[in-house]
Parts: structure tokens; sequence; C-alpha cells
């Protein structure tokens, strides 16, 4: 594996699934691999779990861990080509990519979309400048229209808790007080519907209109404006807020009721309730849901490290050959 950016990069869904959970019951089987071999996290952004799983992950593979916070620490970058920086950029991602790769035997890198320029933010540009420049395998830690790390994550929570052979999986809509990226929406949604092709789930996406995803990261799924209908006989519910894509980054009324709480809970099949954390509670998730029997918060946190570990796994094994 020479990046992890997509579900692309990823063949049989079902196999890294049970490679993350070997893992997961034997953490340090595989500590010599990379030994001797640094990892670097790259961060244009904050982060929480992210950064502190996959930390941990690398530390189980026997890696050094190097952490730029380039937001605080690092210089301010230049992406385009052809201009004169003689303005605000003092290094181009030319340079500064190519050195992180001479110091870094596999990089990572989490940069937040702008969401005020839709073909800017969906082009990636700077992710793509970056694994052209870098030399070295690169893992995403979240970009403007993806976060494989935390949808290949949640793919393993649903797989170790589900109840049935395929689960009926909805991602619902949330309110929230500002304009967030549809990353997490948009790579959940794109990891689902592989899911679905590969027999694994069957899933539904539920929002409020004016809400629609990138139609190609939602095909094969059932979309509905319905939260009602959606939730009936849901094995899971990933609630997730978004802000518009058609009008991008735009936030509309909703007059409707969309957090969810026990009484929107009563309509599923007994289902487990999902989120990519941080969460705003009673916004976008009811506390009684969070401090309840439903809520898989916490473990489907906790299961980034396997996540991110079966990646660079795969990446250190990748260098080997």
């Amino acid at each position: 594996m020479k990046k992890f950016f997509s579900v692309e990069d990823v063949d049989s869904l079902e196999e890294v699934v049970q490679e993350a959970l070997q893992l997961k019951a034997n953490p340090n089987a595989n500590e010599s691999l990379g030994r001797y071999k640094t990892l670097g996290l790259v961060f244009l952004n904050p982060s929480l779990r992210t950064r502190l799983s996959t930390q941990k992950a690398a530390m189980n593979l026997g890696m050094n861990v190097m952490v730029m916070n380039m937001d605080k620490d690092g210089w301010a970058l230049e992406t385009q080509d052809g201009v004169v920086m003689n303005g605000t950029t003092v290094e181009h991602i030319r340079e500064a990519a190519a050195v992180m790769g001479e110091y870094c035997d596999i990089l990572g890198l989490r940069s937040f979309p702008s969401l005020k320029d839709k073909e800017a933010d969906y082009n990636e540009d700077l992710f793509n400048k970056f694994i052209k420049f870098c030399g070295v395998p690169v893992v995403s830690l979240e970009s403007a229209t993806r976060h494989p790390l935390q949808s290949l994550t949640d793919l393993i929570t649903i797989t170790e808790y589900k109840q049935v052979d395929k689960p009926k999986v909805v991602l619902a809509w949330a309110p929230h007080v500002k304009a967030l990226p549809q990353a997490v929406a948009n790579s959940f949604a794109e990891w689902m519907c592989k899911a679905q092709e590969q027999g694994l789930v069957e899933f539904t996406v539920a929002h409020p209109a004016g809400y629609e995803l990138a139609d190609n990261f939602t095909k094969g799924a059932t979309i509905t404006n319905n939260l009602n209908e959606a939730l009936s006989g849901a094995d899971f519910v990933y609630v997730k807020n978004w802000s518009s894509y058609k009008e991008y980054g735009e936030v509309y009324p909703v007059s409707e009721d969309w957090m969810m709480n026990n009484q929107k809970l009563s309509l599923t099949n007994d289902a487990k309730v999902m989120h990519c954390l941080p969460v705003r509670r009673d916004l976008e998730l009811s506390s009684e849901i969070l401090d309840g029997p439903s809520s898989l918060v916490i473990k489907e946190a906790s299961n980034r490290v396997w996540a991110a570990q079966v990646v660079l796994k795969r990446m250190l094994e990748s260098l080997e050959k």
C-alpha cells in the first residue's frame, strides 16, 4: 500500500477489517516490522483521536513518530506553481513535502477544507501535491473531502457489534451551530456503499432537503429526507452534521427536529448509535443516548488504533518489497 486516501485503496473490505481485528487481538505481534522506521504526522488542523490513535498504532508496530503542527510550528505553505512568493507564504510545498520525505518513511497529513471554494477543495490540490513531492507512502489523516481512517474504523466497529449478517446502516444528518465539512459524511457514505456492493450492509442516507452529498459518494445508497422512515429497522445509526454541498458551505434552516434521542431510537431495530467525535451534546446527539447502552462512540474511538495500525502495517510491508 503506497497511499491511503479513499476506499479505492482497499480491495477487500472484509479482509482489511479481519486483519485489523487480528491486530486488536494481538497488538504487538508485528512490533519488529517498524523498527528503525519513522512515521511523520503533519497537521494543518486540530486533532485528538486521529493524532493519538495513529501514534499508538505506530508504536505498536515499533515505529518512531514525529509530529509537526504546521498551523502553529511550521512555515506558511505555498501550493501554487508559477507564483512569486512575495506575500505571506514562506515555503513551497515542493520543498516542504520533499524534505519531510527525506526524514520519514511514511507520512500522514491532515488538512481541512476552506468551505469557500468547492472546486479548489474537491480537487484535493494540497493532498495530491504532497503525495507527488514527498516520495514516500502517505496516509490521509482527513482531507477536504474524506476521512478514510475514520470510515475504516466505523466498518470495523459495525463488524464487531452487528447482530445480523447484513445490518441496515443509516447515516443521519444532525444539527450544528456552524458549517462543517462534508468529509466524514462523504467518506462514511463511500465506504458503506462499497460495503453494500460487497454484501456486507444495507445503507441509507437521511438528511433534510438541501443537504445532498455529491453523487459520487452515495451511489447505490437509499436516500431520503424522512428521518423516521430511514430509522425503521435500522441496526446502526451514524449521526453526523455537514453543510451544503450544492450551495457550498451554506447552512440552511431546518424546521424539523433532527437530533437523535431515545424517542427516535425506538423506531429502530434496537440500533447502536455512532459518531466520529467530537460531538456537541444535546445539539447533534442527546445525552441520554451518549450516556446510555446504545452508544458506541467510545468503542468506536478506541478502534481508531486498529484502523491506523492495519494501514501502517500494509505500508511497512510495501516498503520491504
